[in-house]
């Protein structure tokens, strides 16, 4: 069957879009049709069967896009035999809230419920969000607010302590591939009357490239179908034009963000360069910044690396300063060879505990008194004053070390470092050991004479 030319493709999609559009056309009419979410709404689910009872609470879905959350509210209110009432946090304001309110109440005097749909309810403010508080305590309104923000980092937590979160989950890919075979078959509301088929491996890429968004695998089925005449069969060629680019799901002021640094600081303190490589590059595709990557591993070189391998840190500045000289994409091989090298070093959090517990010994004393023999001496009167008396220079014997105290006496000697056992702390530790038993035999008693044997 000959290809379709451009304008006949751009003149059938067009005529498509006139009509509604087919993830509208396609939505759910009842739970029996809505896909995914069966770890709340399978058989036997608390959710299912509330729902079956015509119970509903006032909750949040939080979720990625396109994974029904509005058609999941407009569910419950069937299934409550309750007043649908949508409301846009981009839009709408207080005085709207106060309309809906009035309209529910006059509802409720009737016997009917309301419940408010509230779409991106993370964008309200914190005043905005009170003012459904008392309404939803009264139970004037059922409220259902839809968001893909972390909750406890979007709403108030008054509003928090009186509803229900609920987390939806990006559509597995066996229900999308399912969902891409009603369209084509269903008659009345998707292709069916046009005899349509999609190649195996068409449908598996569709439902992968569209990562769980299944809106947006009904867009891309709808743009693929334009492509073709009735009865042929979609190719993997035509599924691929029809998505252009694939959008990564990522928030770089949001949760996903702090999701995947998190998953590379992980990765690189797990010794998996795979699993570092992959969440920066996950990060690099999503729009972040490689200056934020490259500041981050130099934090990581001395947390999780720290002098296990002190090399780790001039690499990760090696490569922060070789982002800075060429940019984008060159620049971010030196990012990924950084974070292999940190991956693969040998690790140690010993710097980072005992900075930790050093800044706490600080805030715990921090009027110490520097001792006499630390101190400078400047002047004739500092001098006179015991500053500086009794220090003793460690270079002027052969092995620079004469044992002196270096802490203030309320503290004591104090041991906040400890090097571990891998790379080159193992060589540290050999070389803190010496100096321990240097101090052990500077202050060891003269069992003959009964004094302390202290080096000159």
């Amino acid at each position: 069957m000959p290809k379709r030319t451009y304008e006949q493709s751009a003149s059938t999609l067009f005529a498509s879009r006139v009509a509604e559009p087919l993830a509208a056309r396609l939505r759910p009419r009842t739970l029996d049709e809505y896909i995914g979410q069966q770890h709340l709404l399978g058989a036997g689910m608390p959710l299912r069967e509330a729902l079956s009872r015509g119970h509903v609470d006032s909750m949040v879905l939080w979720g990625p896009p396109g994974v029904g959350k509005t058609t999941l509210a407009r569910l419950f209110a069937q299934s409550a035999d309750a007043e649908f009432v949508s409301f846009s946090a981009v839009s709408d304001g207080v005085a709207r809230v106060r309309e809906v309110v009035a309209e529910a109440e006059h509802r409720r005097n009737g016997g009917r419920g309301t419940i408010l749909f509230v779409d991106e309810i993370h964008r309200f403010n914190r005043a905005q969000q009170d003012a459904f508080l008392p309404h939803v305590e009264s139970g004037t309104i059922v409220l259902i607010g839809a968001t893909t923000e972390n909750p406890s980092f979007a709403l108030t937590g008054a509003l928090l302590s009186r509803v229900r979160v609920l987390v939806l989950h990006a559509i597995a890919t066996a229900d999308l591939e399912h969902l891409i075979d009603r369209a084509l078959s269903d008659r009345e509301r998707g292709f069916g009357s046009r005899l349509l088929t999609i190649h195996a491996d068409a449908r598996g890429l569709l439902a992968t490239l569209v990562d769980g968004d299944a809106r947006r695998a009904l867009g891309v089925l709808e743009a693929a179908v334009a492509l073709v005449d009735d009865g042929a069969e979609i190719t993997e060629e035509q599924v691929r034009a029809a998505v252009q680019r694939r959008v990564p799901h990522y928030d770089k002021s949001g949760e996903s963000h702090f999701n995947l640094i998190s998953a590379l600081h992980k990765s690189l303190r797990g010794s998996d360069p795979n699993g570092a490589l992959y969440w920066m590059a996950r990060m690099i595709e999503g729009g972040e910044d490689p200056r934020y990557l490259a500041r981050r591993m130099v934090r990581m070189a001395s947390e999780d690396v720290g002098l296990a391998d002190p090399q780790a840190l001039v690499i990760a500045l090696s490569a922060a300063d070789a982002y800075e000289r060429l940019g984008s994409p060159e620049g971010e091989l030196a990012l990924a060879q950084a974070a292999v090298y940190l991956a693969t070093a040998p690790k140690s959090a010993r710097v980072y505990e005992a900075w930790g517990a050093a800044l706490d010994a600080a805030r715990a004393s921090p009027a110490a008194q520097v001792p006499l023999h630390l101190r400078n001496a400047p002047t004739a009167l500092m001098k006179e004053l015991g500053y500086g008396a009794g220090y003793q220079y460690a270079h002027s014997v052969p092995d620079a070390f004469i044992p002196q105290t270096y802490l203030p006496d309320e503290l004591g000697e104090r041991s906040w470092y400890v090097p571990g056992p891998f790379g080159f702390e193992r060589e540290i530790a050999k070389r803190l050991a010496w100096w321990a038993q240097r101090r052990a035999v500077a202050v060891e008693p003269d069992v003959a004479n009964g004094e302390d044997q202290r080096e000159k």
